[in-house]
């Protein structure tokens, strides 16, 4: 969930021609089917070398507007499939204690898993194309500012949980627990276990190709990968009841991450004559939809991220956001909600605690449901980013999101 969204390149320097003796009218712009006059520099002094041309400016930063849009709506659909499981769990994910609020849920939770999904393809794209890291120092600057909020957030949870009894363990031991990985403190925070790992071993590819010797982040993953055995050995050999080791990330969320990498590249029109129907990607979106409803309801809740709708869906999503032109009167605002969108994921889990969890039952009608529903995902929302844009403004970003 990175804020990286702006293609990198070179810190700009000064702009060539200021500066350097030219004449004012090879400045001047040309007017529309004028041309421009001729200017021929100065000859050289006897015995001296013509000076060296200054080097042209690198190209204006892109900034990818799409992508803040994309997470955007990743934040507001993880948003929207917590709020529908609180319908489920009421009923105890039986029909039958309430098809009211059984129906609901699972008609919008089969409307989100590409969420966390694309949260990885961005993720990619930013490591690898968005915003490259050209030394490890700029690599664990970024490692830290999602380290940072990560730890920030566990102790808030656990400090929430004890206030509301919710915490099945002591505090202290559940600290402890969370340092190794354990997602009991608030279990959104799982993704932020795995999303690190991922970047960092991303961002060690990057400078190993780049020709840079990223010692520290290559020890900081053998570690990772090590970790697992070592600590099943250490609790053979002694006997001692150690956590459980959720550091790391899978193969599939290494897909994700090279697939989002790769289709966010796209430029634009590179699909063809798709380029300009994205609709047509809405057509096996909602079938990929309609067959995560039949696999919650017939199969299994919740449907792995790995599954192949998963895949297909996610993909769907990105195609038809990809590369659309955000207009110029929505950026200010679309910009400032994007900013706020990881410091809206951490809290929105103790928002949904306090205003969905009261208000749902399992004898909730069909007809409340639904309404119900969208009125409490607004709420969920509105809290969540206007939490997170607060702190902003109180300066807190950097600890809490």
């Amino acid at each position: 969930m990175s804020n990286e969204t702006a293609v990198q390149s070179p810190e700009r320097g000064p702009d060539a021609g200021a500066g350097s003796g030219q004449s004012d009218l090879t400045r001047e712009a040309a007017l529309p089917g004028v041309p421009a006059p001729a200017v021929h520099p100065p000859s050289p002094a006897p015995g001296r070398e013509p000076a060296a041309e200054p080097a042209a400016g690198p190209a204006p930063r892109e900034h990818r507007h799409d992508i803040d849009l994309m997470r955007l709506i990743c934040s507001v659909a993880v948003m929207l499939g917590h709020v529908g499981g609180v319908f489920i769990a009421a009923v105890g994910r039986q029909e039958a204690n309430g098809p009211g609020a059984y129906w609901t849920g699972h008609v919008v939770e089969a409307l989100n898993p590409f969420a966390v999904p694309m949260y990885f393809a961005i993720a990619g794209w930013a490591v690898l194309v968005g915003a490259p890291p050209r030394d490890s120092r700029r690599m664990w600057r970024r490692i830290v500012r999602n380290s940072v909020p990560l730890f920030v957030w566990t102790a808030l949870y656990l400090l929430w949980g004890r206030a509301w009894g919710t915490n099945d363990g002591p505090v202290s031991r559940l600290a402890v627990e969370a340092l190794f990985g354990s997602v009991r403190p608030a279990y959104h925070l799982w993704f932020m276990y795995a999303y690190i790992p991922l970047i960092a071993a991303l961002a060690f590819v990057v400078l190993v190709r780049a020709g840079k010797r990223p010692w520290g982040l290559g020890a900081v993953l053998l570690v990772l990968a090590s970790a697992p055995s070592l600590m099943g050995d250490l609790e053979r050999w002694t006997g001692w009841d150690l956590p459980r080791f959720g550091w790391g990330f899978g193969v599939y969320q290494v897909a994700y991450a090279l697939g989002g990498a790769m289709l966010f590249a796209l430029p634009a029109g590179a699909l063809g004559r798709l380029a300009g129907r994205r609709w047509v990607w809405a057509v096996p979106m909602a079938l990929t939809m309609a067959g995560v409803l039949w696999y919650h309801t017939r199969v299994h809740y919740v449907i792995p991220n790995a599954h192949l709708l998963v895949a297909v869906m996610t993909g769907c999503v990105l195609l038809m956001v990809a590369r659309v032109r955000v207009p110029d009167r929505w950026i200010p605002s679309l910009s400032k909600l994007a900013g706020a969108a990881l410091g809206a994921y951490m809290v929105h889990v103790m928002v949904i605690s306090a205003i969905v969890e009261p208000l749902v039952s399992a004898d909730v009608p069909g007809a409340v449901a639904g309404p119900l529903f969208v009125v409490l995902l607004a709420a969920t929302v509105v809290v969540s980013f206007g939490a997170s844009l607060l702190w902003g403004r109180l300066g807190l970003r950097r600890y809490l999101g």
